[in-house]
Protein backbone atom coordinates (compact mmCIF):
# COMPACT_ATOMS: atom_id res chain seq x y z
CA UNK A 1 0.00 0.00 0.00
CA UNK A 2 1.22 3.44 -0.59
CA UNK A 3 1.21 6.30 1.17
CA UNK A 4 -0.73 9.17 -0.66
CA UNK A 5 1.06 11.79 1.19
CA UNK A 6 4.08 10.31 -0.92
CA UNK A 7 2.43 11.72 -3.87
CA UNK A 8 5.27 14.40 -5.10
CA UNK A 9 3.72 17.82 -4.59
CA UNK A 10 3.78 19.58 -8.17
CA UNK A 11 5.35 22.77 -6.88
CA UNK A 12 8.32 21.92 -5.31
CA UNK A 13 11.80 22.90 -6.04
CA UNK A 14 14.65 22.63 -3.89
CA UNK A 15 15.66 25.95 -2.17
CA UNK A 16 18.82 27.93 -2.89
CA UNK A 17 21.62 26.18 -1.91
CA UNK A 18 20.11 22.93 -1.29
CA UNK A 19 20.26 21.36 -4.97
CA UNK A 20 23.57 19.27 -3.73
CA UNK A 21 22.46 18.37 -0.92
CA UNK A 22 19.05 16.88 -2.44
CA UNK A 23 20.98 15.15 -5.31
CA UNK A 24 22.72 13.05 -2.71
CA UNK A 25 19.63 11.50 -2.75
CA UNK A 26 19.98 9.71 -5.97
CA UNK A 27 23.99 9.37 -5.44
CA UNK A 28 23.82 5.54 -5.04
CA UNK A 29 21.58 2.67 -4.64
CA UNK A 30 20.03 3.70 -1.67
CA UNK A 31 17.02 2.10 -0.44
CA UNK A 32 14.57 4.71 1.38
CA UNK A 33 11.94 2.99 3.74
CA UNK A 34 9.12 5.76 4.81
CA UNK A 35 6.48 5.13 7.70
CA UNK A 36 3.76 7.85 7.70
CA UNK A 37 0.21 8.16 8.17
CA UNK A 38 -2.03 9.68 5.42
CA UNK A 39 -4.29 10.99 8.43
CA UNK A 40 -0.69 12.57 9.98
CA UNK A 41 -0.63 16.79 9.99
CA UNK A 42 3.04 16.43 9.86
CA UNK A 43 3.09 13.92 7.04
CA UNK A 44 0.64 16.07 4.69
CA UNK A 45 3.12 18.65 5.52
CA UNK A 46 6.21 16.75 4.73
CA UNK A 47 6.16 13.78 2.82
CA UNK A 48 4.78 15.27 -0.34
CA UNK A 49 8.22 17.27 -0.90
CA UNK A 50 10.20 14.32 0.07
CA UNK A 51 8.44 12.53 -2.71
CA UNK A 52 9.20 15.72 -5.17
CA UNK A 53 12.56 15.57 -3.74
CA UNK A 54 12.94 11.85 -4.83
CA UNK A 55 11.69 12.25 -8.08
CA UNK A 56 13.81 15.26 -8.79
CA UNK A 57 17.04 13.75 -7.61
CA UNK A 58 15.99 10.30 -10.28
CA UNK A 59 15.28 8.31 -7.11
CA UNK A 60 13.37 5.05 -8.81
CA UNK A 61 9.86 4.14 -7.33
CA UNK A 62 11.12 0.37 -6.88
CA UNK A 63 13.74 1.91 -3.86
CA UNK A 64 11.12 3.66 -2.35
CA UNK A 65 9.48 1.50 0.14
CA UNK A 66 6.03 2.77 1.92
CA UNK A 67 5.17 1.39 5.64
CA UNK A 68 1.18 3.11 6.21
CA UNK A 69 1.02 3.39 10.03
CA UNK A 70 -1.83 3.60 12.37
CA UNK A 71 -2.03 5.74 15.90
CA UNK A 72 -3.17 3.59 19.03
CA UNK A 73 -4.94 5.12 21.87
CA UNK A 74 -2.34 5.67 23.87
CA UNK A 75 -0.16 7.52 21.07
CA UNK A 76 1.90 4.31 19.99
CA UNK A 77 2.50 3.58 16.19
CA UNK A 78 1.42 0.11 14.57
CA UNK A 79 1.81 -0.97 11.23
CA UNK A 80 4.63 -3.14 8.83
CA UNK A 81 7.97 -2.96 10.32
CA UNK A 82 7.43 -0.40 12.67
CA UNK A 83 8.47 -2.99 15.75
CA UNK A 84 11.70 -4.00 14.04
CA UNK A 85 13.31 -0.68 13.13
CA UNK A 86 11.95 0.91 16.38
CA UNK A 87 9.80 3.40 14.69
CA UNK A 88 7.74 6.08 17.57
CA UNK A 89 6.97 9.01 15.46
CA UNK A 90 6.04 9.66 12.24
CA UNK A 91 7.16 10.81 9.39
CA UNK A 92 10.45 8.60 10.05
CA UNK A 93 12.64 7.90 7.03
CA UNK A 94 15.33 4.91 7.06
CA UNK A 95 17.87 5.42 4.55
CA UNK A 96 19.36 1.97 3.87
CA UNK A 97 22.76 0.84 1.83
CA UNK A 98 23.68 -2.56 0.83
CA UNK A 99 21.23 -3.45 3.83
CA UNK A 100 22.61 -1.42 6.17
CA UNK A 101 21.12 2.14 7.51
CA UNK A 102 22.78 5.04 6.42
CA UNK A 103 20.97 7.59 7.41
CA UNK A 104 17.27 8.10 9.31
CA UNK A 105 15.12 11.48 9.63
CA UNK A 106 12.75 11.64 12.90
CA UNK A 107 9.59 13.81 12.71
CA UNK A 108 10.87 16.88 12.31
CA UNK A 109 14.14 18.90 11.69
CA UNK A 110 15.34 22.66 11.05
CA UNK A 111 15.27 21.58 7.29
CA UNK A 112 13.40 19.46 4.93
CA UNK A 113 13.63 15.75 5.11
CA UNK A 114 15.30 15.68 2.01
CA UNK A 115 18.26 18.31 3.16
CA UNK A 116 18.62 16.69 6.29
CA UNK A 117 18.94 13.30 4.73
CA UNK A 118 21.56 14.50 1.68
CA UNK A 119 23.43 15.89 3.78
CA UNK A 120 24.00 13.33 6.05
CA UNK A 121 24.52 11.09 3.01
CA UNK A 122 27.08 13.51 1.85
CA UNK A 123 29.07 13.66 5.07
CA UNK A 124 28.79 9.51 5.43
CA UNK A 125 30.33 9.40 1.62
CA UNK A 126 32.84 12.01 2.24
CA UNK A 127 33.93 10.42 5.11
CA UNK A 128 34.31 7.05 2.99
Amino acid sequence: MKLQTMTPADDWEPAPDTEDAVLALGKRDYEFHVWGGDWCIDCEDQLPAFGAALEYAGVDDDRIQHYPTEKEDDGSKTGPGVETYGIEFIPTVVVEHDGEEVARFVEAAEESIAVTLGRKLRSATAAE
